[in-house]
């Protein structure tokens, strides 16, 4: 398959679903974002070197090198969604996405609607976990950058961490079954469960999961065994303006041909709105089974560290707005990393048995008009591991101009 391909047929896939939609005379909604990025990170603490190449965490040779290094400069995130209701129970949705990453499906699936309770998925979709995933477009959260447990290519020293704890989105082949139930007028209950391909790795010797592969042409799953994953969410009215939702998420499968090295993500999140004001709060960790058999690779003694890394991550969030244009966002978010590694003897800062990053969060956005926002925010990073000079800290600066349509 050539690299146009893909994008070709996605676009096609648009195309027919256009035609058939006004063949058809059926209810239609077209939507989309767009925000260019600026990250400047000015201090020289965090060495942001540019070698040619580097290991990643999976132990992928990849551009960028590892260390410090973070995608700084401008970037671009882009979605198309077109969403067609076909009748009264079917519905249809196909969404194409662009950033570092390149063009990707995002999104082709069909709901069919039996009632609010039970509604089945197939096709393409991200699954249903956290609470996070539901705001992951540029346009549905007001800073510029996704909390660290869900980053996808912003974070500073992305390779050596391999991302955050569930990249989002993450899309993926496979069927859900979902519903909503409410209790009376004030209590509500989300349910979902489903089986997707799952996370796979692009080495033989696998030692994390390798997210790029979740976005490429090849389509396929690596072992042929689903993964299968959950998620319940309570919702409770506290008022005609507030409300609470507790939500817990799990998912767990095999990642490596052999379908011998699983991986299990559990997560819970606790979001408030009194009024105005939303108070966010989200916790996961990913238990990774690693390929042991050859122990010269790893930088710790593979005896003492075993066979599995864990991986936390959380934020914490309040957004407060202050007039109908103004919001300010303030947000505290982390890793932690408990594992062996592989070594990398061109890394300045390389990881430890015990790693930590935690960074902190002040941002402002405000809109010059229905649908088109400034963002701005100011970050400051504290690493556990520091390099030969001693430097822990870094501070990033993000200008971004979204527009939603």
């Amino acid at each position: 398959m050539t690299r146009g391909a893909p994008l070709a047929s996605w676009l096609a896939a648009l195309a027919i679903l256009l035609v058939a939609s006004a063949a058809d005379a059926v209810d239609r909604n077209f939507a989309g974002s767009v925000q260019v990025d600026y990250l400047l990170v000015p201090t020289s603490g965090g060495n942001l070197n540019r070698d040619t190449t580097g290991t990643s965490a999976s132990g992928a040779t990849v551009p960028g090198g590892n260390g410090w290094y973070g995608f700084d400069g401008f970037t671009l995130e882009a979605t198309e969604k077109l969403a067609v209701d076909v009748s009264d129970h079917l519905s249809a949705n196909v969404k194409v996405c662009f950033g570092c990453h390149g063009f990707e499906l995002d999104m082709a699936y069909a709901d069919y609607r039996v009632a609010d309770e039970l509604n089945v998925r197939a096709g393409r979709f991200s699954p249903t976990f956290g609470a996070f995933n539901l705001r992951h477009d540029v346009a549905n959260h007001k800073l510029s950058d996704k909390p660290l447990p869900y980053d996808m290519g912003r974070m500073l020293r992305l390779r050596a961490w391999n991302l955050g704890v569930l990249p989002s989105p993450f899309p993926d082949n496979g069927v859900e079954i979902n519903g909503t139930h409410w209790f009376g007028d004030d209590t509500q209950i989300d349910y979902a469960v489903y089986a997707v391909q799952g996370f796979r790795s692009g080495d033989a010797h696998p030692v994390d999961l390798d997210f790029t592969l979740s976005r490429t042409p090849y389509y396929v799953d690596d072992n042929g065994f689903p993964s299968v994953g959950a998620r319940l969410a309570w919702t409770q009215k506290l008022g005609a303006l507030s409300d609470v939702t507790i939500g817990g998420s799990g998912m767990y499968g095999t990642y490596d041909p052999g379908n011998s090295l699983s991986y299990a993500i559990v997560g819970g999140d606790i979001s408030l709105r009194l009024a105005l004001t939303n108070v966010r709060l989200e916790y996961l960790v990913r238990r990774t089974q690693i390929d042991v058999t050859d122990p010269a690779r790893f930088a710790l003694p593979v005896s003492a560290t075993g066979d599995a890394v864990f991986k936390h991550g959380a934020y914490v969030e309040i957004e407060q707005p202050l007039s109908p244009a103004l919001d300010l966002m303030a947000r505290v978010d982390g890793l932690y990393r408990v594992g062996n590694f592989v070594a990398d003897p061109e890394d300045e800062v390389p990881l430890r048995r015990r790693s930590s990053i935690v960074r902190y969060t002040l941002g402002a956005s405000y809109a010059f008009e229905r649908g088109f926002r400034l963002k701005l925010s100011t970050e400051l990073w504290n690493f556990s591991d520091a390099d030969d000079d001693g430097h822990t800290l870094a501070v990033g600066l993000h200008a971004a101009f979204v527009a939603a349509y």
